[in-house]
């Protein structure tokens, strides 16, 4: 921003040489026109007329460097001094201004920051959950996996138990009815053994 210099000292010395020049230009020195006598000098009352005028002029300007003007210049030297403060003001609140701005990005990124980090380990806790309650899901699965898989063993045990069993059974009644003599147990089993080993039953 421009630098306003007001210089009320050099501004009083200009206008008084405006108003010494203007009175300057008020006499009627050059000014001699033939067939005009009001600017005739040989009469007596052109020369008072210019004499009275310049003792005014005097007057007025001794007047105007005593009152008028140094309120003149007190006037400007006042509004220079404002407009000095008013520039040092605008230049401090540009600072504050720029100050605020720079705080406010700051705070701007280290919210984005914030926020990015918070998602990350909100998205790291969330994979973190899952992998727990799949590794807790495939741990139960594989529990009842086993589970079924004893179960199955367990009752195909059984079932096959109960399948000699009958076999053994049902093989004793038919040579019982056939031959009318129980046959031997120990025989017994071992054929029966035999036809379910034939058929790939243990």
């Amino acid at each position: 921003m421009a630098h306003v210099d007001l210089r009320p000292a050099s501004t009083m010395k200009l206008t008084h040489r405006i108003v010494l020049g203007a009175g300057l230009l008020t006499l009627p020195v050059t000014a001699r026109a033939a067939g005009m006598p009001q600017l005739d000098f040989s009469t007596w009352l052109t020369v008072s007329q210019v004499v009275w005028g310049a003792i005014i002029f005097v007057v007025l300007y001794i007047m105007l460097s005593k009152t008028g003007l140094p309120m003149v210049a007190s006037v400007l030297e006042e509004r220079a001094a404002r407009i000095a403060k008013d520039l040092d003001e605008a230049r401090a609140a540009k600072i504050s201004a720029d100050a605020g701005m720079a705080e406010a990005d700051q705070a701007t990124a280290k919210a984005r920051a914030e926020a990015q980090a918070a998602i990350n380990a909100a998205l790291e806790d969330a994979k973190k959950a899952a992998a727990a309650q799949a590794e807790a899901l495939n741990a139960r699965l594989e529990k009842q996996l086993q589970d079924a898989e004893a179960q199955i063993a367990q009752a195909r045990a059984s079932a096959m138990t109960a399948l000699r069993q009958v076999a053994t059974e049902t093989a004793s009644t038919v040579v019982t009815r056939l031959t009318g003599v129980a046959p031997d147990s120990v025989r017994l089993d071992g054929a029966v053994a035999s036809a379910l080993a034939a058929r790939g039953i243990n």
